[in-house]
């Protein structure tokens, strides 16, 4: 019988000292992966910005050839 408690003491002990590090390392994988789909967004961002950029200047660029393109009026 003693034998029996010992060993069912031993068990819910054991699982005790699991479990914190079970929850712990998942928690943990999970911040990793929001820091990671933050870092994702972050960067998309940042891409979809400097091609907005590009975009804005290749515009004033072909405004501005348009603008100094003098034909002449008459010979």
């Amino acid at each position: 019988m003693k034998r029996l408690l010992f060993l069912a003491v031993l068990l819910i002990v054991g699982l005790n000292c699991l479990m914190p590090a079970h929850a712990e390392g998942r928690t943990n994988r999970t911040s990793d992966a929001r820091a990671a789909q933050k870092a994702d967004r972050k960067q998309r961002k940042a891409v979809k910005k400097y091609q907005k950029a590009q975009r804005k200047a290749q515009r004033k660029m072909i405004k501005k050839d348009r603008k100094n393109t003098h034909l002449p009026s008459h010979y």
